[in-house]
């Protein structure tokens, strides 16, 4: 009898969310992609009640495609159902609890750079003093990087404890500020192999048309918003700069270094950013980036020759021979 996948996801209504929205298309050509590879499909959506994911223990799938991204639009809980899994014994794709939860917080994984000396900017938290000579982006601690972005996200650091109270009225949760970076901003998008994660194509984002009259960046209308000003100045390139070799091997051995210390599996992609001296800064872990046609991944697997059936095989094929989640790297 043909195997049993179970596709886990979050979303019970996206409203007026596009990357909600973006997830149950995920789920829909990642379910069409399993059925071709004569899997027997089944789709559960999950809110902050897992008891009917618990329910599944009395009659377990052979394996869990996990594309929980949020928890009822909370991006910080969407490691919950994954320990759920780990408990009941539930294999499962992609990155553990562990590296889900720990990615997701990004003043938990910046301390963690920091103290395994890896190269990720500065941060204050509220009530810390912002240095008044330099630019921060006020982000939030754990939900998806472009909420909040926009023009303003940028400021100085006199006026950093006013852009976070205002991000907290607005839109609740924890907010920080990180140093920011002008530069370059890389995409390293990582797919596991027999032989461990290999590099897909990097992909870097192009502000050569970007509004010169504010700081360049990725802001939510460039993620989500077709057709917006910011949306059509942000394209993603993947041919190299003349000279790029040695920057991009390092980027490389960074998101490498990245994969081995959060535990992750399966995929994942490491953002990053290269100031004008050349120096790259980590910024964020994305343990599960989304895997819809149309997404940042996928396109940096047709880049290599590659397409979705093929990341969804290489996907399955790292979780069914992992079998139990591996161990977070250093939780000893």
């Amino acid at each position: 009898m043909a195997p049993r996948v179970l596709l886990l996801h979050g979303v019970l209504d996206p409203a007026d969310r596009p990357d909600e929205a973006d997830t149950l298309v995920q789920v829909r050509e990642v379910e069409a992609i399993l059925r071709t590879l004569g899997w027997r499909t089944e789709v559960l959506g999950l809110g902050l009640d897992l008891r009917p994911l618990a329910a599944r223990a009395a009659d377990p799938p052979d394996l869990v495609f996990y594309l929980v991204e949020a928890l009822e639009g909370r991006a910080g809980l969407q490691h919950l159902p994954a320990a759920l899994l780990d408990v009941l014994g539930i294999p499962y794709t992609g990155a553990p609890a562990t590296a889900l939860q720990l990615t997701t917080d990004k003043l938990a994984a910046k301390r963690l750079l920091r103290r395994l000396e890896l190269p990720t900017p500065d941060w204050v938290e509220p009530g810390e003093p912002a240095d008044p000579e330099r630019l921060w982006i006020v982000k939030a601690v754990d939900e998806d990087a472009s909420l909040g972005l926009d023009a303003g996200a940028v400021v100085a650091g006199t006026e950093v404890p006013r852009r976070i109270a205002a991000m907290r009225a607005r839109f609740g949760g924890r907010w920080f500020a990180e140093a920011f970076v002008e530069g370059r901003e890389f995409n390293i998008p990582l797919l596991e192999g027999a032989n461990g994660p290999e590099i897909l194509p990097i992909g870097e984002i192009d502000f050569a048309d970007y509004p010169k009259d504010r700081p360049a960046i990725v802001d939510y209308d460039a993620k989500w918003s077709p057709g917006s000003l910011t949306w059509e100045t942000t394209p993603r390139r993947f041919d190299a700069r003349p000279g790029d070799g040695p920057l991009r091997a390092e980027l490389a051995r960074l998101a490498r270094t990245v994969w081995d210390l959060f535990g992750l599996a399966g995929y994942a992609r490491v953002d990053l950013r290269v100031d004008a001296c050349g120096r790259p800064w980590i910024l964020e872990v994305n343990a599960n980036p989304c895997l819809s046609a149309d997404a940042g991944f996928v396109a940096a697997l047709e880049e290599a020759g590659l397409d979705q059936r093929a990341a969804v095989e290489r996907i399955l094929g790292a979780a069914r021979g992992r079998g139990a989640a591996p161990p977070f790297a250093v939780a000893a």
